[in-house]
């Protein structure tokens, strides 16, 4: 089974195979700086033993997709079963994982509205996998499905009822991520999970999400990825007025004011142009105001929210932080916790070892893989086989 996961600029794909009721890594594989002069192909085994580390000039994700299905090629002969892509976007429609069909793909077509930035890439990944292994099925599995079961009360906004007939409600993201890290806690602990749980995915993209009894109840993100906490070059929420005023008094277009917030605003605007958070948390500790402002506002956000979904949830039993922000740095998950002590939180359990805070690595490309694998029934074809074996 191949996962594959794109971002703006780079390209995750991963290897799995199926046994013992689980998946399991056969390799993993990413590209970097797509767009770029200077991107580059990685490939590890499961031990993760460099197989293939080059540079590379890919202009696009298509591009991108067939140098790494080319390197799968010498690295890993044999057939490929499935194909999964994580979509970030379902829009108002597709609120399940599934096979990609023509009326799936048209479905997302006229979804575009809702994530520009996101849906058409993911098509064109789509229709590239299909001329480049025709036949094989492939799979959608999308950030919004997880969040499908947050109720009315939260998903609404609260603008006239035409509007959510068309499709304007809080979808979230970052699903797979989260669906990851309730499977490890499931596994852990004989199917069951903590009760009220807060997740906070932190990277270069950052949501939380309250999760009462294994469900999603509530989460940070809203109609598209913007909302929420400030994010390495997104702004999160905002007052919409801040929109009305940049387009009235800036002149902003739309597409030109869509470029700002999702690419010049966050740690990016706060901070004078950095966008990664240990660089910021390096200035922050040689006492640059700028660096400074960007890491603690942050980490305050971050912190409102989980103070937020405490009231939601009636508690917390668990705070788990992933993500490249949320896994990395110890620093930045300490003063998220800053004045939670009355949640039973405290600044020393933020090395995610103690207490009510955990620090799980987010596998969005072996969720993939388990869902493409359950919907293909090739699990059930694997344990047959097994069955029936020779012994």
């Amino acid at each position: 089974m191949l996962a594959i996961n794109s971002g703006s600029s780079s390209l995750k794909v991963g290897v799995y195979c199926y046994r013992d009721g689980d998946v399991f890594a056969l390799l993993s594989g990413s590209v970097s700086g797509v767009g770029r002069t200077d991107g580059r192909l990685k490939l590890e085994d499961a031990e993760g033993k460099e197989l293939l580390n080059r540079q590379y000039t890919l202009p696009s994700q298509r591009e991108a997709l067939g140098e790494m299905m080319r390197a799968l090629a010498v690295t890993a002969p044999g057939e490929v079963a499935a194909v999964g892509h994580r979509v970030v976007h379902g829009g108002p429609h597709l609120t399940e994982h599934q096979r990609i069909t023509q009326e799936v793909v048209e479905t997302l077509r006229e979804s575009v509205h809702f994530a520009p930035l996101h849906i058409p890439p993911a098509l064109a990944l789509i229709e590239a996998t299909e001329e480049l292994l025709p036949g094989v099925p492939q799979f959608a599995c999308f950030d919004t499905a997880f969040h499908a079961t947050i109720p009315a009360v939260a998903h609404h906004y609260a603008v006239p009822e035409r509007f959510y007939e068309q499709g304007l409600r809080r979808y979230g993201f970052h699903g797979l991520s989260y669906e990851s890290i309730l499977h490890r806690l499931r596994a852990e602990n004989g199917g069951e999970v903590p009760k009220r749980i807060v997740c906070a995915h932190l990277g270069s993209g950052a949501s939380l999400a309250a999760v009462l009894e294994g469900k999603s109840v509530d989460t940070s993100m809203g109609l598209t990825p913007l909302g929420g906490v400030p994010m390495s070059s997104r702004p999160g929420d905002l007052d919409p007025g801040v929109v009305l005023y940049l387009l009235r008094a800036g002149q902003f277009t739309a597409d030109a004011l869509e470029e700002v917030l999702n690419h010049q605003s966050g740690l990016y605007a706060l901070s004078g142009g950095e966008t990664a958070m240990q660089a910021l948390v390096e200035a922050r500790a040689q006492g640059g105001p700028r660096a400074t402002l960007a890491v603690e506002a942050f980490a305050m956000s971050v912190r409102k929210f989980i103070g937020a979904y405490a009231a939601v949830l009636g508690g917390v039993d668990l705070l788990i932080f992933s993500g490249g922000i949320g896994e990395h740095s110890a620093e930045v998950r300490g003063l998220c916790c800053e004045g939670l002590e009355m949640l039973g939180i405290h600044t020393n359990d933020a090395e995610g070892g103690s207490g009510k805070v955990r620090v799980m690595q987010a596998e969005e490309e072996m969720q993939i893989a388990r869902h493409c694998f359950r919907l293909a029934n090739l699990s059930e074809e694997v344990s047959t086989a097994k069955e029936h074996a020779a012994p």
